[in-house]
């Protein structure tokens, strides 16, 4: 199954995952974080409080609540520094953990935002290019339809 690049608002995405560009307490915050939160509801607070936060890199499942996915993988991008620090191995690891669990999920379609090329600072080009890569890369060996949702048209 292929990878589309599409430019939405990821909140309306209709598939089985969404990915949430988190932070490290996954009590929503602002950019793509906040308009999950607000759009999913209270419920995801409350369950995301459970989980004890997530490291970069890392991702975690919750339920999608009133969006229009069946879950929600929350991931923490890394902070750009300058490039020098990991962040390239800690943006890809995001990418990685939450196909992996999207699959381990039984699930056949995900969409993600271009992680932390907002409030986090990565520079877009280079964001774009590590998501198509590791996405790329993931489906070369699984069937799973990839939506790479872009609210900006400069992201593109």
């Amino acid at each position: 199954m292929p990878l589309e690049i599409v430019r939405n608002d990821i909140t309306r995405m209709k598939c089985d995952v969404i990915v949430n560009a988190a932070n490290e307490s996954l009590g929503g915050g602002g950019g793509v974080d906040g308009a999950i939160h607000r759009a999913a509801g209270p419920g995801l607070h409350e369950e995301c409080m459970k989980l004890g936060g997530c490291r970069p890199g890392e991702a975690r499942a919750t339920g999608g609540y009133a969006l229009l996915c069946r879950y929600l993988i929350h991931t923490v991008g890394p902070r750009y520094r300058d490039g020098a620090h990991g962040e390239r191995e800690i943006l890809a690891s995001c990418y990685r953990n939450s196909l992996r669990l999207t699959v381990e999920l039984g699930c056949e379609s995900v969409a993600f935002p271009l992680i932390s090329a907002g409030i986090f600072g990565y520079p877009k080009d280079q964001a774009m290019q590590v998501a198509v890569d590791e996405i790329s890369g993931f489906l070369s060996e699984h069937e799973l339809q990839v939506y790479l949702v872009v609210y900006e048209t400069d992201a593109v």
